[in-house]
């Protein structure tokens, strides 16, 4: 998705409607956990109170899903389906939002699946490949959210009708 219409959201005076600003307004308070639990992940790998922190990681990986769950529907099941209707969605932008989501969606999956039972019988190295799972989905989301608020956000903002618009910012409402 790099370069395509790159330089649509270069004007810092770009407004977006109530429903998109919402969605961009749900990314912050994201980002910020990702920040923790990626520094949690690096606290892990160098070696640091593993114990502590694969267990902390965990919570908070527990606490991030919850959050993430619903801005994804928000996305998925609402602004990407009226998008769809414009662009498709099995190639261009939306098909790299949802591969983006799946990606993220899998590193965590993989990681709460592994250490459902905990960290009881981890080895160290254990504690590290699953950690690497959590810094993977940072850095997917931390791109694909600034993919969304630089490309796909204002291609939506000039795409929908403000009817559409509209609808967009009632039904995420309801999510």
């Amino acid at each position: 998705m790099t370069g395509c219409i790159s330089g649509l959201n270069s004007d810092s005076s770009f407004v977006l409607s109530e429903g998109l600003q919402q969605l961009k307004n749900e990314h912050p308070p994201l980002l910020a956990m990702l920040a923790k639990l990626l520094d949690l992940s690096v606290e892990i790998e160098e070696g640091k109170q593993m114990d502590n922190n694969f267990s902390e990681l965990r919570r908070l990986v527990v606490q991030f899903l919850a959050a993430l769950e619903p801005h994804s529907e928000r996305e998925e099941g609402v602004l990407f389906e009226m998008m769809a209707a414009y662009i498709g969605r099995e190639m261009g932008p939306i098909a790299v939002m949802e591969y983006e989501h799946d990606q993220a969606k899998h590193f965590i999956g993989t990681f709460l699946h592994n250490t459902r039972d905990g960290a009881a019988g981890f080895t160290k190295e254990q504690m590290v490949e699953n950690a690497q799972l959590i810094k993977n989905a940072n850095y997917t989301l931390v791109s694909h959210f600034s993919k969304e608020e630089s490309i796909l956000f204002p291609m939506a903002e000039n795409m929908l009708s403000v009817e559409e618009k509209q609808e967009l910012a009632e039904r995420i409402k309801l999510i």
